[in-house]
């Protein structure tokens, strides 16, 4: 009943990766196991919280395709033989996932782009909307798990299944959060658009990510918005969400937890492999996509957010279309199956 976790987090890729992998090692401790993380992990915000949700923690300086990343992950692997490992990154190429099979263990990988020549997983999770209209190239008995029935959402909103949100008439409360890294500091961006949103009362939540590097210079300009405040390492992101109205968010992991939530939202995509969701997202009529973050301006943000706080009857039917995606049993799902072999 041990799960070994390989993932990794930094200002670049950002955390999804890891807090993912954070909420399948939950719902694996729920179940009576118990997960190791080895991480090449630049945040001591993310390993503290690791650490105090009683996970054992084995650092790494660098990560794949670094020799000494291998060297470390296989005494480990040693020391639990025939353990299931889980994978959560795109530098875990074929290479690495052999070399796990190889060592004698069962292998998920948790995939967002199909993007390998092969995959020698046991098992392939991808989580997204657009996950079944990938191909992935696998071992004939590799099983797939694929789409947001298997989305993994962490402890703090498990207490929210079911729960309904109610829309107001106008919205009033923004949450902004655009991942764990956002290197090119898209947030000071939205930050930017909210000072042109032109609504009585508007109130805004800024999440800047544990591996954010913008903070001092978010802070700054949140000075000039009344009624904004800064949060950092939160741990409370459902009751967040629940609070909120509407949300201005990345393409990425966040993006279920809103759905989750029914929290209306606008989109950026900061990365190629958000693309596919954002698009997927728009499609189902559960967030409203703005596009690439390099081509979208403060301006057009804030005529979107201005857009959808207005209009009760687009907010109502994101909220429905996002909760109808995502029903907070994926974990279990995944858990289940790694429990079956």
């Amino acid at each position: 009943m041990t799960l070994l976790i390989r993932a990794d987090a930094n200002t670049r890729m950002g955390t999804g990766h890891l807090m993912r992998c954070l909420a399948l090692a939950q719902g694996w401790q729920a179940q009576g196991g118990q997960a190791i993380f080895i991480t090449a992990c630049e945040s001591d915000e993310l390993l503290r919280r690791l650490s105090d949700e009683g996970f054992t923690t084995i650092i790494l300086e660098k990560p794949h395709p670094d020799l000494a990343d291998w060297r470390t992950t296989s005494q480990v692997l040693t020391a639990y033989p025939g353990a299931w490992v889980v994978l959560d990154g795109y530098h875990f190429d074929p290479l690495y996932q052999r070399q796990v099979k190889e060592a004698g263990h069962p292998l998920l990988v948790i995939d967002d782009m199909a993007h390998l020549d092969h995959y020698y997983a046991d098992v392939v999770l991808n989580q997204n909307i657009n996950a079944a209209q990938l191909d992935y190239a696998c071992e004939p008995d590799t099983r797939l798990l694929l789409g947001t029935r298997y989305t993994l959402l962490r402890r703090e909103f498990w207490p929210w299944r079911g729960w309904k949100r109610e829309t107001p008439d106008v919205a009033h409360k923004v949450l902004v959060t655009l991942g764990g890294g956002d290197p090119d500091n898209q947030t000071l961006k939205v930050v930017r658009a909210l000072q042109k949103v032109d609504v009585d009362g508007l109130e805004a939540t800024v999440v800047v990510g544990a591996s954010n590097p913008h903070f001092r210079e978010i802070e700054s300009a949140a000075r000039g918005l009344p009624a904004t405040r800064l949060v950092r390492d939160v741990s409370n992101m459902a009751e967040l969400m629940a609070r909120a109205d509407v949300a201005v968010t990345a393409g990425g992991s966040t993006c279920w937890e809103i759905a989750f939530l029914g929290l209306p939202s606008v989109l950026l995509v900061l990365a190629d492999n958000q693309k596919g969701i954002a698009k997927g997202l728009n499609e189902a009529g559960a967030a409203l996509k703005l596009g690439w973050y390099k081509e979208v301006t403060s301006k057009q943000i804030a005529g979107a957010l201005s857009h959808l706080v207005s209009s009760h009857k687009q907010r109502q039917l994101m909220s429905h279309n996002g909760q109808s995606l995502v029903d907070g049993i994926g974990g279990e799902r995944i858990v289940s199956t790694i429990v079956e072999g």
